[in-house]
C-alpha cells in the first residue's frame, strides 16, 4: 500500500505540475496576445509610415534621376547643334573657296587699269572680313614647322637657309572653321 500512496502521490505531483505547465503557457499565451492587440495598431501605423516614406524615396529616385537625363539631354542636343552648326558652316566655307582662291590670284596678276585692280581689292578684303565674322581662319604655315594636322606636304626641298622640317612654300593656303579643319595648305618642306 505504501507503493500505492507514494504511486499516487507521484502522480498527483504530476498532474499538479503539468497544470502549472498549463496554466503558465496559457498566462503566456494571453500575455503575448494582450501584446501583439497593443503593438498591431502601433505596427500597422508604423508598417504605413515606413511603406509611404519608401515610396517617397523611390519617386524622389525616380524625379532626380529624370532631372538629371534631362539635364544631359539638354546639354547633349546643345552641343550637336552647335556641332552640326559648325559642319554646315564648314561645307558652305569649303564651297567657295575656290572663289576666294581665284580673286587671290587675280590681285596677283600685273594690270595696266588701277580701277580695275582697286575694286579687285576691295572685293577681296570684303570677302575676308566676311570668312572673319564667320569665325574662318587662315592656315598659312610658311616658315613653320610642317604640322600634318593642318598642312599636306605635296613637295620636298633641300634648303640650307631653312631648318629640318619647315614649310619653306605655301601653294594653297588652308582654312579652319572652330576647331575643325576644313582645307589643308598644301606646301613644300624643307628638309625633311
Amino acid at each position: 500500500m505504501d507503493k500505492e500512496l507514494e504511486k499516487e502521490a507521484v502522480t498527483e505531483e504530476k498532474l499538479t505540475e503539468e497544470t502549472k505547465k498549463e496554466n503558465l503557457d496559457e498566462t503566456t499565451e494571453q500575455a503575448a496576445a494582450d501584446d501583439t492587440d497593443e503593438q498591431e495598431p502601433e505596427t500597422a501605423e508604423e508598417s504605413a509610415e515606413v511603406k509611404l516614406q519608401k515610396e517617397l524615396d523611390e519617386q524622389k529616385d525616380k524625379y532626380l534621376r529624370l532631372l538629371a537625363e534631362y539635364d544631359n539631354f539638354r546639354k547633349r542636343s546643345a552641343k550637336e547643334r552647335l556641332e552640326l552648326m559648325e559642319t554646315a558652316k564648314g561645307d558652305a566655307v569649303s564651297e567657295i573657296l575656290p572663289v576666294l582662291d581665284n580673286f587671290e590670284r587675280a590681285l596677283g596678276t600685273e594690270t595696266q587699269d588701277e580701277a580695275y585692280k582697286s575694286g579687285v581689292e576691295m572685293i577681296f578684303k570684303q570677302f575676308g572680313d566676311a570668312l572673319s565674322k564667320l569665325g574662318v581662319e587662315v592656315i598659312d604655315p610658311t616658315g613653320q614647322e610642317f604640322d600634318p594636322n593642318i598642312a599636306n606636304a605635296v613637295n620636298q626641298i633641300e634648303d640650307e637657309n631653312l631648318g629640318e622640317n619647315v614649310v619653306a612654300q605655301t601653294f594653297q593656303k588652308g582654312y579652319k572653321v572652330g576647331g575643325r579643319v576644313i582645307r589643308y595648305a598644301m606646301v613644300v618642306v624643307a628638309n625633311p
